[in-house]
């Protein structure tokens, strides 16, 4: 897991299920948090992502420097993930680069500002 990038997942992309759809396989997982974000949710419309998860409502973040650690997981992926994961995600979410409190550098899907 040394060269692999980091997600940081505090959602649907930490469901096995997920996982096996969109990479076919399950990602490894370090227990994380992320500060300087809100907890939020939103409803889904994208059909295929509804399949893969579930599930209509997702969660979502907005920044906010005052909110409580979130709690997630760092999920390892490959630079060849991105795609699948940045259309998963589709137009509700975009990717960001963070530091987790661990200090690992990570993607993040949040809210668009």
């Amino acid at each position: 897991m040394a060269d692999a990038l980091w997600l940081f997942s505090y959602g649907t992309l930490q469901l096995e299920k997920v996982q096996r759809e969109l990479f076919g396989r399950v990602l490894a997982a370090l227990p994380d948090t992320l500060t300087g974000f809100a907890l939020d949710s939103i409803m889904i419309r994208n059909p295929a992502v509804l399949a893969a998860s579930g599930l209509e409502v997702h969660k979502i973040l907005r920044r906010d420097p005052c909110a409580p650690a979130i709690h997630g997981v760092a999920l390892a992926i490959t630079p060849g993930d991105l795609p699948a994961i940045d259309a998963y995600e589709g137009a509700d979410y975009v990717r960001v680069a963070v530091t987790l409190t661990s200090g690992r550098p990570a993607f993040v899907y949040v809210a668009p500002e």
